[in-house]
């Protein structure tokens, strides 16, 4: 649950300045679009669609999963090899921006994992700098369509016309609403909010009995909280281009003045800590939180939390979500050993065949047949993020996009506590960020 998560400030444990700049940074000290791995040679074939029947193959697996979902990871590893006996697969979990320092250096060293699970955010700047290869064999050989995916994290999966990725799942922003709180102050446990008015009505109730019903963070806000409503608003992070931020635009001031005003007007209290809104909901102190499905399984485990969680309200004009996707990749090697390519190209073909089980760590699979399956239909909540799929919205396909991440952490850092006028801090952001965009064009070419 506190693994570090680059896509767009996403999960909780980036979203604090420092976290923000190590993620955002992780990749730039290593080297332009002529990166690491260009000797190595692709394995090719039918990308594991008729199995495995070489000899005995060790894999190296590299995920950033080194919280709550890691051990659900594990087990479903574990299912794979007790499946697969000629294959071992050691996962080694690394925090996220660790692994993005480690990846490029692995592959240049001729130390590649066979594997690394990364997010769409991570993708196009791992296939510019040439960290990963293209897997275009195992897309043809498994006959995957993106009929059997949405259509925005299929597309999240390319980089100039080529795909690099295989999803394993979808992970939108959602609303989890306190039912023991929601009573406390006369609201209905039973209907959850679904525009801004009925989400202020319910704040107006918690207000009136002294109660604080959704805090907000500095540390934490300008992550999917905030993003959710610039979607909904028809604003952006990074154009699709790569040319500039949406950083200063009406959007994001909205958005950040929105969140702030829930401070100043007593909704929030002043000086949350990043977690805040978490500690609040689970303690039974706040009616809300908006966060991704990770949480599912933590607040099942906190005891005495009568919950439930829904689709995001519609704070904005459209209905849009923040959302990530945890994705297969292949490493470049400089030599390519055609069994281990093989057998790697039958695990990820497995372990999308077989991603129900991920839905332990609260995440929704990215195959529509999977969650179409039977075995999905126990995973009652996760199905309530399930139905924003349509909604949901992804990075762009822009190489080095997470450099901008610390400029937009410290403008609404400055913004949300009154350091600087809201307006001022987010354009001052946008300019340091689209000149971080218009070095990157040149380096990534």
């Amino acid at each position: 649950m506190n693994s570090r998560d680059s896509v767009r400030l996403g999960r909780r444990a980036v979203l604090g300045a420092a976290g923000a700049a190590a993620a955002g940074l992780s990749l730039a000290a290593c080297g332009g679009s002529k990166g690491p791995g260009q000797a190595g040679a692709a394995a090719t074939g039918k990308g594991g669609a008729d199995g495995y029947n070489g000899p005995d193959v060790q894999l190296q697996y590299w995920n950033g999963l080194t919280g709550g979902d890691g051990p659900v990871m594990k087990k479903l590893v574990q299912k794979f090899m007790d499946a697969n006996p000629k294959i071992k697969v050691t996962t080694t979990s690394i925090a996220w921006a660790d692994l993005f320092q480690k990846l490029p250096a692995a592959v240049q060293s001729g130390k590649a994992p066979d594997i690394c699970l990364m997010h769409t955010a991570d993708i196009a700047t791992n296939a510019a700098r040439r960290v990963i290869q293209p897997i275009d064999d195992v897309v043809k050989g498994l006959n995957l369509t993106a009929a059997d995916y949405a259509d925005a994290v299929w597309k999240s999966a390319h980089y100039q016309d080529k795909q690099y990725a295989i999803p394993l799942d979808i992970h939108p922003a959602g609303l989890y609403y306190n039912k023991k709180v929601l009573t406390q102050v006369g609201a209905d446990p039973t209907k959850p909010p679904t525009t801004k008015d009925e989400f202020m009505a319910v704040l107006d109730k918690c207000k009136s009995k002294g109660v604080k019903g959704y805090w907000v963070s500095a540390l934490s806000v300008g992550g999917l909280i905030a993003q959710s409503m610039i979607f909904q608003s028809g604003g952006y992070m990074i154009s699709d281009d790569g040319a500039k931020t949406g950083f200063g635009d009406q959007p994001a001031i909205d958005s950040i003045t929105f969140f702030k005003s829930l401070i100043d007007n007593g909704y929030s209290p002043a000086n949350a800590a990043g977690d805040g809104d978490w500690v609040s909901f689970s303690n039974n102190k706040a009616a809300f939180m908006i966060v991704g499905p990770w949480m599912v399984t933590p607040c099942k485990q906190a005891k005495g939390l009568d919950w439930g969680c829904a689709p995001v309200p519609l704070l904005g004009g459209d209905q849009q979500t923040w959302a990530g996707s945890h994705c297969f990749t292949l490493p470049r090697q400089t030599s390519q050993d055609k069994n281990k390519g093989d057998a790697a190209r039958f695990f990820v073909n497995w372990m999308s065949q077989h991603s129900v089980g991920w839905a332990e760590a609260g995440m929704v699979p990215a195959r529509k047949s999977v969650r179409e399956s039977k075995e999905f239909e126990q995973y009652t909540e996760v199905k309530q993020f399930e139905k924003m799929i349509d909604w949901a919205h992804f990075p762009p396909n822009v190489a080095g996009m997470s450099d901008t991440d610390p400029e937009w952490s410290k403008g609404v850092s400055l913004a949300m506590t009154g350091k600087q006028p809201v307006a001022d801090a987010l354009k001052a952001a946008a300019d340091k960020g689209n000149k971080i965009l218009e070095a990157n064009k040149k380096k990534y070419g």
